[in-house]
């Protein structure tokens, strides 16, 4: 080689090693936004739900000056109408065509499990504000998972254990006919030591309950318990009541057929009864005294757990974003951050089990006045599950 082409040579070697060192330093640079896509159930009778999880992680968002983790956050929201196929077609569209970072937003669990392989499949992190079943807390579990909320099962065994606590001998059992159902059940025979005078799975969605409160009139049971979420449990108790029902048989819920979303419609029949949850309006703590000001600010409206959740998934995005200085594409950077939730959860203490599921109190709530003409639930004290996990974990292989 001669002189010339010589220089001519590492002219270009320095040049394509400047580019080659840019490229390999443009990976470590942060994203410049932060894209998620949400997915729920936003219209027909179960609405509310999604509608609460939506407006929740909206708040977190906006409190945080319309960012998460320091990034700009684009928010792609859409209604799966309370149909597994239209959630499926949701995901893959933001998944291949939006190219978002982060999933999230479904209530319902067959729902959730309908859709939930399009991320997945596409290495895309779910965050579940909600629906999470008892397979991906066990043998299904995977590093893409996380639950914000609970596990399906874990209100129905707290509620089992306060059945314990009453001394209650008989109960009959109603829920609806799907994963989430049939993991609630589960979940109260689990912990509870009476006997079950019956056990029945409704159609989901169900909103006529006739032919079920006369088999419950039937046997006779010293406590009823129900997992009617929404709509389904709006109308099954106003059904119970004008049954007259209530006179016979204690009713006890789990939060989601008792929070405020069932308290509003059906009134002041719901004074006094008690349910079970992982959070409460009257919760003391910072995160959550700022969380009920600026919702109430906001959407006019006392909020509900599915709005907390919602709040504590957004919440959650924005740590691990932060704590990974907008890497995105630094999956495992990612995960590892979002496994060590370093957020102010609105229900206080928080941190995940190996399994990707919350370890978390579980308390007692009864619904009574808010001062204000109208009903609230309000906690117990002394949490019923202390530092609670699920009975699927050692069916994980994470570890």
């Amino acid at each position: 080689m001669d002189a010339c082409n010589s220089l001519r040579y590492n002219a270009l070697k320095k040049i394509f090693s400047g580019l080659a060192l840019v490229a390999l330093g443009a990976t470590a640079l942060a994203a410049d936004k932060v894209k998620v896509g949400f997915v729920s159930t936003l219209s027909g009778p179960s609405s509310a739900l999604g509608i609460d999880i939506r407006d929740g992680f909206l708040l977190a968002v906006k409190l945080n000056g319309g960012k998460l983790g320091g990034l700009p956050a684009e928010v792609l929201i859409s209604d799966d109408q309370f149909k597994p196929d239209v959630a499926r077609q949701l995901f893959e569209r933001n998944i291949k065509r939006d190219k978002v970072d982060f999933m999230t937003g479904v209530v319902f669990s067959n729902i959730m499990l309908a859709s939930l392989p399009e991320a997945l499949d596409n290495k895309v992190i779910y965050i579940s504000p909600n629906a999470a079943p008892s397979s991906m807390a066990g043998k299904d579990c995977n590093p893409l998972f996380f639950a914000v909320s609970w596990p399906n099962d874990a209100y129905h065994e707290a509620a089992g254990a306060f059945a314990n606590q009453r001394d209650v001998k008989s109960v009959y059992l109603l829920a609806p006919n799907y994963q989430a159902g049939k993991d609630s059940l589960a979940g109260f025979k689990r912990t509870f030591k009476g006997q079950v005078v019956g056990e029945n799975y409704t159609k989901l969605g169900q909103l006529d309950y006739a032919a079920e409160l006369a088999e419950i009139r039937a046997a006779k049971p010293q406590v009823l318990y129900i997992f009617l979420p929404g709509g389904m449990g709006i109308n099954f108790i106003k059904q119970f009541v004008s049954a007259g029902l209530g006179k016979e048989t204690m009713l006890l819920l789990p939060g989601f057929s008792a929070d405020q979303d069932v308290i509003n419609p059906v009134g002041a029949s719901m004074a006094g009864l008690f349910n079970t949850a992982h959070w409460s309006p009257d919760f003391n703590n910072p995160a959550n005294l700022k969380f009920m000001a600026e919702f109430r600010k906001e959407y006019k409206r006392i909020p509900t757990l599915y709005a907390s959740q919602g709040y504590d998934a957004a919440q959650l995005i924005n740590a691990a974003v932060r704590d990974t200085k907008g890497k995105l594409d630094d999956q495992e950077a990612l995960r590892k951050a979002l496994r060590s939730a370093r957020f102010e959860s609105v229900r206080g203490p928080f941190k995940f089990n190996t399994n990707q599921y919350p370890i978390q109190n579980y308390y007692v709530r009864t619904v009574g006045s808010d001062g204000q003409g109208g009903l609230i639930n309000k906690s117990f004290n002394e949490p019923i599950l202390r530092d609670h996990g699920d009975a699927y974990v050692q069916q994980c292989a994470m570890r």
